[in-house]
C-alpha cells in the first residue's frame, strides 16, 4: 500500500488519467504469407467479436504512468460502455463512465473532470457503438497465443491511440483474454494498464457506475 507519499505521487497520476487512460507489442517483421496474412485479419475479428461477448467483467489492475509510478486498484466492466476503476483506499481517485461519459473523480482536491468517451482512447473499449475494426490494425507479436490490436482514428489524431493486447484462453468469451493496454495521449504520453484474475459474469449493478460529487457538500450521486 502507499504511505503518506501519495501527494507527490497524485500529480502524476491525475495528469496521466485525464490524458488518456499491455505492454506495447514487440517489433516484429511483416506477416509473410497470404496465408498469416489472412489469419490475423480473422484474428482482429475475433478480438471484437470477444470484447463485445463480455455482459460483465472484473479484474484487478496495475496502471503505470510515464514516470514509472504504479497504482492498483480493481476494473469493474459492463456492456453498454461503462467501466469503474476503483483505485486503492490511499489513492482518492475514481474514474468511472455510465455509457456516455468518462469521470475522473478527485477526492482529494474535490475535483471532476469529465470526458465523451469518443474523446478518450478507451472509447475503442468502451463504446458499444465504435466499429474496432474500422480503426483497428493488427500489430505482429510473433507468438501465436497473443494479439495486439492498435487502434486511433486517423482523423481524429487528438483523441490518442490506445493497443490493446490479447492472450488466447478457452475459458474466457470469445476465446480471447484482454491482457493489457497501452494509452498514448496527444502529447505522447504513455499509460500502461495490466490486468489479471478476471472474473465474468459477475453480478454488478448500474449504480456500481454513479460517483459521490465531492463538488456537492450533500454527496448525492451523479
Amino acid at each position: 500500500m502507499m504511505t503518506k507519499s501519495f501527494p507527490i505521487k497524485a500529480r502524476p497520476l491525475r495528469t496521466a488519467l485525464a490524458a488518456a487512460l499491455l505492454v506495447a507489442a514487440p517489433a516484429a517483421a511483416l506477416f509473410a504469407t497470404q496465408q498469416e496474412l489472412e489469419a490475423a485479419e480473422g484474428d482482429l475479428d475475433r478480438a471484437v467479436s470477444a470484447l463485445r461477448s463480455i455482459s460483465t467483467m472484473q479484474a484487478d489492475f496495475s496502471q503505470t504512468d510515464r514516470m514509472g509510478q504504479v497504482a492498483s486498484g480493481v476494473m469493474t466492466l459492463k456492456q453498454g460502455g461503462k467501466i469503474r476503476f476503483e483505485y486503492e483506499k490511499s489513492i482518492p481517485l475514481l474514474v468511472v463512465s455510465n455509457g456516455r461519459s468518462l469521470y475522473l473523480v478527485d477526492y482529494e482536491v474535490n475535483q471532476v473532470q469529465r470526458w465523451p468517451i469518443r474523446n478518450s482512447p478507451l472509447g475503442a473499449l468502451l463504446d458499444p457503438t465504435r466499429d474496432i475494426s474500422r480503426f483497428g490494425k493488427l500489430i505482429p507479436t510473433g507468438n501465436p497465443d497473443v494479439i495486439s490490436i492498435e487502434v486511433r482514428d486517423p482523423k481524429r489524431p487528438e483523441f490518442g491511440m490506445i493497443t490493446m493486447i490479447f492472450v488466447r484462453d478457452a475459458s474466457a468469451p470469445g476465446g480471447l483474454e484482454l491482457n493489457t493496454w497501452v494509452a498514448l495521449d496527444a502529447q505522447n504520453q504513455r499509460t500502461t494498464v495490466r490486468l489479471r484474475n478476471h472474473r465474468y459474469g459477475v453480478g454488478v449493478a448500474d449504480s456500481a457506475f454513479t460517483f459521490k460529487d465531492p463538488r456537492q457538500s450533500s454527496r448525492r450521486p451523479r
